[in-house]
């Protein structure tokens, strides 16, 4: 079976206990050892799995053993080469970092109607022979270790990966900027809770009072897929660096933000918008849901809607489809459900 970390990581939180006829295969994000190691003791072998779109998909397997450190990507497959190169093409010794590059079979003609992106991206193979040779720039930093496998150290760019998108964090900046209530805008990458990746945005206001949360969410769901909206934070300045650059690393950690003030808070009102209301709590670990609460713009995302999907299902034995969370809020849901629990009783 083939999953992301992030998917796997869902199963074992859900008390899946796995099968030693399993062989495992993760990909589409870095795999954190312990997950790793998790997997390897509910499975009987556990493969990382890298490569971009790009090249065909995997371009590189690594069959993960108990050690220490950042686990490997391995060793290039079958028909394809590696290298892990400086900026002038040249083949960096091991240990030392460098942008890896991807040849052989796999390596895809070029990007459909987009030329300038294909020439900067897709480039004459210099250590290949074969005529029309290339090689693809993946934008990964790497380096080869003494046993001959490769590490991955990350992005050159700042193009990131959350549950297996590829998400560029300057688009989503460009995009919340644009909207004429905000007057600065940055977007990056949280793992508060280990394994647990998400997109943060932080705004500061053009004038105040500023927008509301519920209008700058709406504002991003018009113009975004559901994977690249961050979990907003709104401060009254963004924090700078003694040389007046953005000091990311002093952002705050987003708390889980309720889209509508303090004041218009409204609890759960029946037995069952309770049920829901406690099904969230857990999963988005939140103190409070309103009932006007929408599970997404509380931080919630696809997968933690499945965590939802099962609870519903174990609490009131309803089996509801994860869309359904995406533009009710937790009144209606829980107004659909008792429709249905009503139905199912008559």
């Amino acid at each position: 079976m083939q999953a992301t970390p992030a998917t796997w990581r869902l199963l074992i939180d859900a008390g899946w206990e796995g099968s030693k006829d399993l062989k495992i295969l993760c990909g589409g994000e870095a795999l954190p050892r312990e997950l790793a190691t998790a997997l390897a003791n509910r499975s009987s072998a556990v493969w990382n799995m890298y490569g971009p779109t790009e090249t065909t998909v995997w371009s590189t397997v690594y069959p993960f053993s108990s050690g220490d450190g950042p686990v490997p990507i391995g060793r290039p497959i079958a028909n394809t080469e590696t290298y892990v190169l400086d900026a002038h093409l040249q083949p960096l010794p091991v240990g030392v970092a460098g942008e890896l590059y991807i040849g052989g079979d796999g390596v895809a003609r070029g990007y459909r109607g987009r030329p300038e992106q294909t020439a900067e991206k897709f480039i004459p193979d210099p250590f290949s022979k074969e005529p029309g040779a290339r090689l693809y720039k993946t934008g990964d930093r790497a380096r080869y270790r003494p046993d001959g496998n490769i590490e991955f150290l990350g992005r050159l760019d700042d193009q990131v990966k959350i549950r297996g998108f590829r998400i560029e964090l300057g688009e989503l900046e460009a995009v919340l900027g644009s909207h004429p209530g905000v007057r600065e805008a940055v977007v990056l990458v949280r793992e508060d809770v280990p394994g647990d990746r998400r997109l943060a945005g932080y705004l500061v206001a053009a004038q105040k009072p500023g927008p509301s949360l519920n209008e700058l969410y709406g504002f991003l769901r018009d113009r975004l897929p559901g994977h690249m909206i961050p979990n907003l934070v709104v401060l009254d300045a963004l924090p700078l660096t003694p040389n007046g650059k953005v000091d990311r690393r002093a952002l705050p950690a987003p708390d889980q933000v309720r889209p509508e003030p303090e004041e218009s808070f409204e609890g759960p009102r029946n037995a069952v918008e309770e049920v829901v209301a406690g099904i969230w709590s857990k999963v988005l670990g939140v103190d409070r849901v309103s009932r006007y609460d929408n599970f997404f713009d509380l931080g919630g995302h696809s997968l933690l809607a499945m965590r939802v999907v099962a609870g519903l299902e174990e609490h009131l034995g309803l089996r509801i489809n994860p869309g359904e969370l995406m533009f009710q809020t937790l009144g209606q849901l829980a107004a659909a459900c008792e429709e249905r629990l009503q139905a199912r009783a008559s």
